[in-house]
């Protein structure tokens, strides 16, 4: 979500017996690359890449809203009304805030939705897409009140950010499928905190200045709060877990989405953090950024945790 100052100052579906293995005998005879694409077509249903389109058929309808409707609908600080804190997250000023955000979104969404299908979580994925484009505006909104300023809110951001936010989630959980079936799931807070410290350096770039050092003690808190989780907690490494990653290596496809996932999953917060947040009379809201990320992390994660979505 950006932020336009008034004074022009840059301040799903339910359970899912087909998430497991699909064992056809046309799959079984594909080798290579042909395999690994012949599974996840297989595990796609028409209905799922329908529903992962109607977000951005939403963004780009109300993008062709005359821009006095849409300027109507960005959430103002100073005047909040329940209708501008859901509908500010799907609003654009900019044809090129709107491609960034599409994009973003087909990429978190894309790459989210072939991890999710691939490693038997397609049900935690739906779950967690319609509560991120149902129920966080308002979440998002709401928290963004802690902040008092002259200022109008909108964009697609904070969402995709929340999206960011369950997608080392749903790699951990391919990655545990395809590579380490005996990794414990406990291990993930370890992640979420890495990526917080990463966060944190992206957002407060290492400087002598105070607002610098900041950041750094945030990244290497980060840091040491991942390796002091592991070790309290003493989650189990498989010990086999060399054998398994030679076995799914030489199949073609899965590594490769293993690696891009991780790839998206650490470079996507150099988008949403970025070292100079302002720019063409608007800023990236940083703070929204952050609720998104971990909101979306935070709220999968218990309920994985807690066996919510066990088969």
């Amino acid at each position: 979500m950006s932020d336009l100052s008034s004074e022009s100052d840059r301040s799903i579906s339910g359970p899912d017996a087909s998430d497991g293995p699909v064992r056809d005998r046309s799959a079984r005879d594909r080798t290579g690359y042909a395999a690994f694409f012949a599974e996840l077509s297989a595990r796609a249903r028409p209905r799922d890449l329908v529903a992962l389109c109607a977000p951005p058929v939403a963004l780009v309808a109300v993008f062709a809203l005359p821009e006095a409707t849409r300027r109507s609908l960005a959430f103002a600080y100073l005047e909040p009304t329940v209708l501008s804190a859901f509908a500010a997250h799907y609003v654009h000023l900019g044809t090129d805030h709107l491609l960034g955000n599409l994009v973003g979104y087909g990429l978190l969404a894309g790459v989210g939705y072939a991890l999710a299908v691939l490693g038997g979580r397609r049900r935690l994925f739906f779950t967690a897409l319609v509560t991120y484009l149902l129920a966080f505006p308002f979440a998002l909104s709401a928290l963004n009140l802690a902040v008092p300023r002259n200022a109008i809110g909108f964009g697609f951001s904070g969402i995709n950010m929340a999206l960011a936010g369950l997608l080392p989630i749903l790699w951990y959980c391919y990655a545990r499928q395809w590579f380490a079936p005996a990794a414990s799931i406990r291990a993930l807070p370890a992640v979420f905190f890495a990526l917080v410290g990463w966060i944190a350096l992206l957002a407060l770039p290492v400087s002598t200045e105070g607002i610098g050092i900041a950041g750094l003690a945030i990244g290497v808190a980060g840091a040491l709060l991942a390796v002091l989780y592991v070790a309290s907690s003493e989650v189990r490494f498989p010990p086999a877990i060399r054998t398994h990653a030679t076995a799914v290596a030489s199949r073609p496809g899965y590594g490769e989405l293993l690696v891009v996932g991780a790839v998206v999953a650490v470079g996507y917060p150099v988008v949403g953090f970025p070292a100079d947040p302002a720019g063409g009379g608007s800023v990236v809201n940083l703070y929204v950024h952050l609720l998104g990320f971990c909101l979306g992390f935070i709220g999968p994660f218990a309920l994985l945790a807690g066996g919510a979505f066990d088969e």
